[in-house]
């Protein structure tokens, strides 16, 4: 019993177990630890498994340069495009994308901006993957024209007269989109390189070899970690935050101007811009767990990207998954409500035309097998959430397919209706342009951190001077 002129010391009961929220960094490991396990990655020579899938993805990139150098000394007609289908696979490729790209910008400006702890571990390989899908996407709309030397004149795709006083019809979403994509790809571009300077520096600074002292040292612009020069960091990251988060929404809802601002039954449909802004977020949490569940496992860096980090992206594909779903119901329901004979019979001929196996596809993908995240276990299982991953990269790719070729495979006129049929060219310029981004990407893995250190420092229990193992103790 305590004496009466001193108080007892009264404990805090603990919270149960299942509302403690796990760390984002596992076993208490120290800075000096995520340091080297990030910075390792690069500065270690790549495992055995990085030549090879390095090879295979430089053959699948040369394959694409060279197939559309055939397009355009042969003509657009050596893909499968023709009347009624004149788009098919590429500006369903186009779309896919630019969808893809969509959780780099998302992860990093509006989580940021909500302060969401958590992005911190995947918001770097999320950005690279925005820039290197854009890369990709920006192939596919150019060559599509099939005369690509007219997007080069002036007048064409830029607001200048050439010689013979054309100028671009700005009233097309075509146009629309080169703007929007370009500063999509540029801020992107922006704000991963300054949240990459910090990280350089670091590297800087443990490198060995002269070349990567210089290169590292050249782009961390002279960082030196005082308090002037963060302080500047966060203010240019806070304002291409603020700037970048417009883009999430407006970039996919331009994207999706290209068919709503169309009269062609099955497109001319307001719905389009929310759902292709939560399609492509949808997409793009996919590609992200389809690129980093491997990654984790292969440098081993399961402390740092956690399963706790899984099951928050599995929350965010549900939800997408099913505004996504929602909007597909919508579609049909509002062919019904409008009363146009024209636009029921487009949707009717997705799900029972001839064309039903890629409908029944891409509904089996987008919005049967993300429902099983509603279970914790099937969240936390890195294998299971690894290949309903795919499946949604599949499915939404069967998403842009199904919505560009069923709408127009079906005229007016029965005697112009057409099946359209993919040509070896624009199967295997596909499959390159996977060969362009994994290229990229395996070259990103081998010199630069998969993952933002200065940022997964920031969110330790190390860096909070109120926290038992912040402060002074916490650098020991």
């Amino acid at each position: 019993m305590a004496s009466p002129g001193k108080s007892a010391a009264v404990k805090a009961p603990e919270p149960p177990a299942e509302l403690v929220r796990e760390s984002l960094v596992l076993n208490n490991r120290s800075l000096g630890w995520i340091t080297n396990a990030i910075a390792g990655v690069c500065e270690k020579p790549m495992p055995m498994w990085w030549w090879p899938a390095f090879i295979v993805s430089v053959g699948g990139m040369l394959t694409m340069f060279s197939l559309i150098a055939y397009l355009v000394s042969t003509g657009v007609g050596v893909w499968g495009l023709n009347h009624p289908a004149a788009w098919a696979w590429d500006i369903t490729n186009f779309v896919f994308w630019i969808g893809i790209g969509h959780a780099g910008t998302l992860i990093s400006a509006v989580l940021f901006l909500l302060r969401q702890k958590w992005r911190t571990s995947v918001n770097r390989a999320a950005e690279a993957m925005t820039i290197f899908a854009v890369a990709c996407a920006g192939i596919f709309p150019v060559f599509h024209t099939g005369r690509v030397w007219f997007a080069l004149l002036p007048g064409y795709l830029f607001p200048a007269p050439n010689a013979n006083e054309i100028w671009p019809q700005f009233r097309s979403p075509l146009l629309w989109d080169v703007f929007a994509v370009s500063t999509y790809g540029t801020v992107s571009l922006l704000f991963w390189y300054v949240g990459l300077i910090p990280d350089l520096a670091t590297l800087r600074d443990r490198s060995k070899g002269v070349m990567r002292r210089f290169f590292y040292g050249l782009f961390s612009l002279g960082w030196t970690g005082s308090n002037r020069h963060w302080s500047n960091y966060e203010k240019a990251y806070l304002l291409l935050a603020g700037l970048s988060t417009p883009l999430v929404l407006s970039v996919h809802s331009i994207v999706s101007f290209d068919f709503a601002v169309s009269v062609i039954p099955g497109w001319h449909t307001t719905i389009f811009p929310p759902y292709f802004v939560a399609g492509a977020i949808f997409s793009g949490f996919g590609m992200v767990l389809t690129l980093l569940i491997p990654l984790r496992s292969l440098f081993k860096l399961e402390d740092i990207v956690t399963l706790r980090h899984v099951d928050l992206m599995c929350k965010v594909l549900l939800a997408t998954g099913s505004i996504v779903g929602y909007a597909y119901g919508m579609e049909f329901f509002i062919a019904w409500y409008g009363g146009s004979p024209y636009e029921l019979y487009a949707f009717k001929n997705r799900a029972f035309g001839p064309y039903w196996w890629s409908y029944w596809a891409m509904i089996s993908c987008n919005v049967i097998s993300p429902h099983f995240f509603w279970f914790k276990k099937l969240r936390t299982s890195v294998v299971f959430v690894w290949i309903v991953s795919i499946f949604v990269n599949i499915g939404m790719w069967f998403e842009r397919f199904v919505i560009i070729v069923t709408s127009l495979h079906r005229d007016y006129l029965p005697s112009s209706w057409g099946y359209f049929t993919p040509s070896w060219v624009d199967i295997m310029t596909f499959v390159g342009s996977f060969g362009l981004f994994m290229t990229l990407f395996l070259l990103f893995i081998r010199f630069l951190p998969v993952i933002a250190i200065s940022e997964v420092k920031g969110v330790t229990p190390q860096a909070d001077p109120h926290h038992p193992l912040g402060g002074a103790k916490g650098h020991h």
